[in-house]
């Protein structure tokens, strides 16, 4: 307990300032305009990173400079992470993919090293990457079935956060790809993941034959 009080007492008046105006109602969109007011401050993000509390440490990543993000300095976020509970691990390591590790070619460099990563949430990242490249639009490199081929051989026997990243990345293949679209809808069937889940009204579905369909029709009404 008294370790707790004087790691509180090291903190700047600004972290301390900035940690009074979180709390169990922000939202996401709060701490991005607490984020853009304060810009890049690393040194900052870290104070806020050390509270090891979700919503800190979502706004740490926001104003983390990437840079300064090494692959030693990712491994330690990744450790730091496990902490968490499953969801929260996966929003976070998520959310520094999103808003930090795509804005810089090195970073994107990194990820792209990622796919037999040790930590789990690094793989994540690998795939959930490759899904990104391809739900947004961009052209990505024409390396679908390898990729595919590599989900094939490892989903099965991946950890949960990884096999949904790996789910999502087919998934995209297949909406976009209709070389491969055949596949992809198999590999759901053989795998049967996601079959039997329940999802919000409005969502799409895990499960790959039904994802591929909803996202397939919504792309010719278009």
């Amino acid at each position: 307990m008294n370790k707790n009080k004087s790691t509180e007492m090291k903190r700047s008046s600004k972290a301390e300032n900035i940690l009074s105006q979180i709390n169990s109602k922000t939202k996401l969109g709060d701490l991005r305009k607490i984020a853009k007011d304060i810009n890049t401050n690393h040194e900052l993000a870290m104070e806020l990173w050390s509270t090891e509390e979700f919503l800190p440490r979502l706004l740490a990543i926001l104003i983390m400079d990437k840079n300064l993000l090494s692959q030693d300095v990712l491994n330690t976020l990744d450790k730091d992470m496990q902490i968490h509970t499953f969801d929260e691990r996966n929003n976070l390591m998520d959310w520094l993919m999103a808003n930090q590790l795509t804005k810089d070619k090195k970073r994107i460099a990194l990820m792209e090293l990622w796919e037999n990563s040790p930590y789990a949430l690094q793989r994540r990242a690998f795939w959930y990457y490759k899904a990104r490249l391809r739900w947004t639009g961009q052209t990505p490199p024409d390396n679908n079935a390898d990729l595919l081929s590599a989900i094939e051989a490892n989903i099965t026997q991946e950890e949960p956060e990884v096999q949904w990243a790996m789910n999502f990345t087919v998934g995209w293949i297949g909406v976009y790809d209709q070389k491969n679209r055949a596949r992809c809808i198999k590999l759901g069937e053989k795998t049967g993941l996601y079959k039997d889940e329940m999802v919000s009204k409005g969502c799409t579905p895990n499960y790959l034959p039904e994802f591929i369909a909803i996202e397939v029709n919504k792309r010719n009404k278009n």
